[in-house]
Order: structure tokens, then sequence, then C-alpha cells
């Protein structure tokens, strides 16, 4: 999402930066520029124009056009105000212990409510809840039988309608259901049409009626661009909702409707999804989104994906074996299967500020084959080979090469590259128990005097 948008952002702010001095001119050349970008993105013509009033406001003042940084502040002001069109603060689904929480999803069809209900599911139920799903769309074939199956994938439990029962029986039974076994959140899943109709409107409108939900959650797809901001315009104005989410991210989305919808509509973004897999749903950060936009990544998110997806214990029996010097492929490979879990590389990079423009198209093939090319290389060898890779020899590595799918110099190249890293691995390994022996802990950082 944004890759055109932020490209185009970046190369103004290039130029803005290279001039040193910038004149009211220089200023509004760029400006028009980023409004265009934004048109392209898709972004509404009434929220684009008065998003470039308000920077060119703040911009084009005596102050900050004598200063010597004028550029980097102008980066500054962009950023801020893409943060406040895209919300401002974070504004997350509050839950309560002890009680259960209704949460209701509603949106066109195809937008994605089915997954999203077991993605939400999953995250809950990680995070020690215990969550509910309910199955109110009764019109979609196979409806039903897709929230079981994703149900049953995130190990969420799915409340499925009786024969010939109508989406407000179902979701009075379910409410009493949750309220017998304990269960803390409940999500109902509804029905979607390709379009908006009163018909579905009424059905909304009557489940609304009758349960007091805690949250009104409307599930837009991002690809459908300003689609998107008028459903959930239309929406909020005959229903009233809490909130949106926002699906297909990682698509090839302009990103528009993530940059129109909270100033059209009044109505925050909370939650965002990632990725077709379970694990692809977020909370909806404006601060580090803008932050990715203009190519300051978004460190914060990063953090956080480490530290879910990266086992601690495993990762301080491998700090042990680079102490130690006994590191082998073994080891490489759950390395390697743990950056997998962490998604799409294109993502992790994007995080990153300014590696996305260093990395550019070698990006995509590092994702789609050197990994799984990798990984299958060092799943061809043995165990033996795996822990002691100088074994391999020439009949080794063509039964590897065979096994893999892949060339003997590919697994050459491997051999190579494990034995630089191994290499550079003993040297840490011997500067930490010099360290150790001086009584000095490496990860607590080097005194000044050393």
């Amino acid at each position: 999402m944004f890759e055109k948008l932020s490209d185009k952002i970046q190369n103004v702010f290039d130029r803005l930066r290279g001039k040193g001095r910038l004149n009211e001119k220089a200023v509004e050349e760029g400006l028009r520029e980023i409004r265009m970008a934004l048109l392209e993105a898709d972004v509404n013509y009434k929220v684009a124009k008065d998003f470039i009033a308000r920077v060119k406001e703040k911009s084009v003042g005596e102050e900050i056009l004598k200063s010597l940084t004028a550029g980097q502040q102008i980066v500054r002001i962009v950023r801020d105000e893409l943060t406040e069109l895209l919300g401002g603060e974070t504004v997350e689904i509050e839950l309560e212990r002890n009680r259960l929480n209704e949460i209701l999803l509603i949106g066109l069809q195809g937008c994605g409510k089915t997954t999203m209900a077991a993605k939400m599911g999953m995250k809950y139920r990680e995070d020690g809840w215990r969550p509910l799903l309910v199955a109110l769309d009764i019109y979609r074939p196979a409806a039903v039988e897709q929230l079981q199956k994703t149900g049953a994938q995130a190990n969420v439990p799915v409340f499925a309608p009786e024969s010939g029962e109508k989406p407000m029986a179902i979701l009075s039974r379910a409410h009493e259901y949750a309220l017998e076994n304990n269960i803390d959140i409940l999500i109902a899943d509804t029905a979607g049409r390709l379009t908006i109709d009163d018909e579905m409107m009424a059905e909304v409108e009557e489940l609304t009626q009758a349960i007091d939900f805690d949250e009104v959650l409307l599930v837009v797809d991002a690809m459908t661009g300003q689609e998107a901001v008028t459903v959930a315009e239309t929406f909020n104005s005959r229903i009233g909702i809490s909130g949106c989410i926002m699906t297909k991210l990682d698509g090839d989305a302009r990103g528009g409707a993530a940059l129109s919808v909270r100033s059209v509509t009044g109505v925050p973004i909370k939650l965002i999804g990632t990725g077709e897999g379970l694990q692809g749903v977020e909370v909806f950060y404006p601060e580090r989104m803008s932050g990715r936009i203009i190519g300051m990544g978004d460190v914060l998110s990063l953090i956080e994906k480490v530290e879910q997806e990266i086992d601690q214990e495993e990762a301080l029996r491998l700090e042990k074996k680079i102490h130690d010097q006994t590191f082998d492929f073994e080891d490489f490979l759950g390395q390697l299967r743990q950056l997998k879990k962490m998604g799409p590389l294109e993502n992790i990079v994007k995080m990153i500020p300014g590696m996305q423009r260093m990395v550019g198209s070698q990006l995509e093939n590092l994702e789609g084959n050197e990994l799984s090319r990798v990984e299958a290389i060092i799943c061809s060898m043995t165990a033996k080979e795996r822990h002691q890779p100088d074994i391999i020899n020439s009949s080794r590595k063509n039964r590897i090469a065979r096994g893999s799918g892949t060339k003997i110099s590919e697994v050459n190249a491997i051999l190579k590259q494990f034995k630089q890293a191994r290499k550079m691995m003993k040297k840490m390994g011997k500067m930490s128990k010099q360290l150790s022996k001086k009584g000095i802990n490496p990860s607590e950082g080097l005194p000044f005097d050393l």
C-alpha cells in the first residue's frame, strides 16, 4: 500500500532538501506534485485540497523559508498533517474483562468480513480472551462453512445457525450461549451484498436495535478506493458505526481510502488487515502509517513484531550457541523459519527507515525465491550434515542439489556464506568470552574506559 504515493512524496522531499534555502515558489511546486500524487492514490479531492492548504500555510512562513533546514521542517509538517489526516490518535477496540463484549462486523460482500472475524478471534484468543464467532450470513453459499473452516484454523469456536433460522434468532441464541459458557468476546459475522440496499440495512438495524453492541465495525476493502469511503459514509449515516477495519492493505491498493475515510466520515480506522494469513491483523497507528508513507519507516511496529514472533527461549539458546561457537545449519534453519513467520519481507523492509528505496526491485526476488531456495537446500541435508557441514563433499553436494531441485553452484554458495557467517560468530564468541572474563556482560553494553 502507498508504494507509488510514497515514492513520489519522497522524490519531492529529496529535491526540497537538496536546495538548501527554499523560496515560496519551490515549496508550492513541490506541494503541487504531492497533491497530484494524492489524487492519483485515489484520495478524495476535497481531502487532498484541504491537506495541501494546511501544509502550505505552515510551510511558507518566513521563519521556515529562511531556515537552513527548511526541507527537513517541511517533511515534519507533511508527516504531522498526514498523521492528523489518518486520525491523529490511535483508537483501539475497547474491551473489558469479566463480562461479555459484543462486536458486530458489517460491510459489502467480498470485503473480507469472514476472514477478519477469524483473524480477530485468533488475536484475542492469543491475548488470553475466550472469543466466539457467530455466523449470521445465511445467504451467501458456503459462508457458514467458510467461517467454520477459518475458525477451526484459528482454534476459535463458531456458533452456526440451525436449519431455516434467521439472523436475529441466531444472534439471540448465540448471546445466551455466550453468557452461559463464560465467553467474553462475541464476534458476529453478518451478510454482505454486492451493493448497499434497503434489505441489508434493515437487517443490520434490527440486529443493532436488539443488542447494544460494544463495537459496530465496518469492514472495507482498501483496494476499492473511493467506493470504500462512500460505503463508510452511507453506513455511518444510516446505522452509526464505531469504527472501520481496512482490509487488503497488503494488495496493490492506491491507499486513498485509508487517507480519506476518517476525514470524510469522522470515524476512526481501528484495525487493518495486512496479509492473507490469520496473523495478518494489526492495530491501526496513524503516526506509524504516516512515517511509512514519507519513508521514515515504522521501527516500533517492527520491534513489536519481532517480540511477538521470536521465541525468547530459542533466542537465549541461540545466543549460547554463538558464544560457544557451535552454531550449525539446524540453528540456521530455525532462524530462517522464524523470519518467515514474521510475514512477507516486503512488509518488514518497509518498517526500516530508508531500506525500501535501498533494496528496490531486489526485494521481490529475495522474498519470492531466495528464502525458499535456502530452506530447500538445508532440508535436503542429513541431520549429520546440518550439524557438521564440513563433511559435505562433492558427492554429498550433488545429492543435496538433486534433493532440493537446485544447482551444485547454489549449494556451494550457501555453504560458503554459512562458513563466512560462522567465522564472524567465532570472533563474536571469542570477544564475548574475553569480556566475560573481565566481568562484563556484553548485552549490557561496554563501559567507556574499556
